[in-house]
């Protein structure tokens, strides 16, 4: 089975080219380094091998659908990231938190310096709300700010459960303060943070939370809508994404995809697991 490589969590159109340039830098210092890096990222589920029966656990229990009967031009998240010939791929510490830590192991890290809201290995969440029925200036990470009094009687939107950005970090904070979403007069999910910052900006809910590289790029290619929008307040800091590569990898490889991607990116830093 060939290798696949992904790096799905900031894969926005107008980035690709960046995106494709770091992969591309990673490829080569993985090819020399004997690795057999694949060409290039896969973007749809149509570009990962097929599994015929499925993706199985080393139980033999079925974890994810074979890719060929999936959408082709969709890309399903829990599939590439179970995937097998999964060689390189970045995820979040939330999934990892609930399970998919069976089949991945962790091989670096995402930096987040030059970002606000963001240094080295931490970045946190952005809580952003329509300009018009708030104060006219953003909130700075290093501003005081109550999780609680933003969130009561809003209705907070988030792209999933188990996303840290988007939804623990707002749990890990309230409960922090002895509160919980109860506060909040309806959650919704909406399936990303794209579809989150579009139910605030458009009036359909109150308030969501972007971590803040994805909130950086949407107002680099979304500048019109993001100045309808204004950050109210910043989550506590989280650790970083991470980037993982599949435990069906032989172990050797494994260690060298490591080590090469740590020269690139950040070594793995397990004493703030979050």
């Amino acid at each position: 089975m060939k290798f696949v490589a992904s790096m799905t969590m900031y894969d926005q159109p107008q980035e690709r080219g960046a995106l494709d340039a770091t992969w591309l830098q990673l490829r080569d210092a993985l090819r020399q380094n004997g690795v057999p890096a694949p060409d290039a990222l896969v973007r749809r589920n149509a570009d990962l091998p097929p599994v015929p029966g499925g993706i199985r656990d080393a139980a033999g229990r079925l974890i994810a659908p074979d890719p060929v009967s999936l959408p082709p031009d969709e890309l399903d998240l829990s599939v590439l990231w179970r995937h097998p010939a999964l060689l390189f791929g970045e995820t979040c510490w939330g999934p990892l938190q609930h399970g998919l830590d069976e089949f991945v192991h962790v091989v670096a890290q995402n930096s987040y310096d030059g970002l606000t809201g963001g240094q080295g290995y931490f970045y946190r969440s952005a809580l952003v709300v329509l300009r018009g029925h708030h104060n006219a200036w953003d909130a700075l990470p290093t501003s005081s700010f109550n999780s609680v009094q933003a969130m009561t009687g809003q209705h907070f939107v988030f792209n999933d459960r188990v996303s840290q950005s988007g939804y623990l970090s707002i749990v890990r904070d309230l409960q922090g303060l002895g509160a919980s979403l109860d506060v909040c007069s309806r959650t919704t999910v909406t399936g990303s943070h794209l579809a989150s910052i579009t139910h605030v900006a458009n009036g359909s809910a109150d308030i969501a939370a972007i971590d803040c590289r994805t909130w950086a790029l949407f107002r680099r290619a979304d500048p019109i809508t993001a100045d309808r929008l204004r950050v109210i307040g910043w989550t506590r800091p989280s650790m970083g994404l991470p980037f993982v590569c599949s435990r069906h990898v032989h172990s050797a490889l494994r260690r060298t995809v490591a080590a090469v991607a740590r020269t690139i990116m950040l070594p793995i830093r397990y004493d703030y697991y979050v």
